[in-house]
């Protein structure tokens, strides 16, 4: 996959930073395009923002219809049999639009990788095994995908990366104690995460927006 298959915005000419944001099962790149105006980042922030388009693959839990999904979905319980190939093809494809960016110029350390249910997964799965440091990895109303695997393949400079997790408390699609499980064992392994919780089900909220907007002024 490559830029071809994403929406780009800039926010100005030659941006030094990149934000790839996936989004979730059965959407597409334009799903988070209003989140450029709505983090109301500084104007002197150079910032290209990366939505890409998730393949479209048949997902067994809707009777096999053919949708844009990062990976199949086989069980309501998200975390029982998991697509590992679907998961492991997804990862790579954002870790070559990381490097992507990169031969643009713009350093491993002002790429974010962000994304939301599915796409939050894929960006910790990424995020977490990319062999460089990264600016940040983002994952909204999410989980740690094959958290078996982690202890095996983690990088070893990620620790060197903030990691923001966010999660509605009666989120409905990926339960609350999901997402609490991955930040905890992204924790025994020495990951730093920036935990925010909040009063809403699957979804993106107003004060999450302004803490989203808070952690990229700092890491940034």
């Amino acid at each position: 996959m490559s830029e071809l298959d994403s929406i780009i915005i800039e926010t100005r000419a030659d941006p030094d930073v990149a934000i790839i944001w996936l989004h979730g099962l059965g959407a597409d790149g334009n799903d988070f395009v209003p989140i450029v105006e709505q983090l109301q980042l500084p104007s002197h922030m150079g910032i290209r923002f990366i939505f890409p388009h998730a393949p479209v693959r048949p997902i067994t839990i809707n009777q096999g219809y053919q949708m844009p999904g990062w990976y199949d979905i086989s069980s309501l319980s998200i975390v029982d049999q998991e697509d590992e190939a679907g998961i492991n093809e997804s990862s790579a494809i954002l870790k070559h639009l990381c490097e992507e960016q990169e031969a643009q110029g713009i350093h491993a350390s002002n790429i974010v990788v962000a994304g939301f249910s599915q796409g939050g997964a894929i960006a910790l799965h990424c995020g977490c095994r990319y062999p460089k440091p990264l600016a940040g990895i983002m994952a909204l109303s999410t989980y740690l995908a094959l958290p078996d695997n982690l202890a095996d393949e983690i990088s070893e400079c990620v620790t060197e990366t903030p990691v923001f997790m966010a999660h509605g408390r009666q989120d409905e699609v990926v339960a609350y104690e999901y997402g609490m499980q991955g930040k905890e064992l992204l924790d025994e392994n020495g990951i730093d995460v920036h935990w925010h919780e909040y009063d809403m089900g699957h979804a993106v909220c107003g004060e999450e927006i302004n803490h989203i907007r808070q952690w990229l002024m700092d890491i940034l």
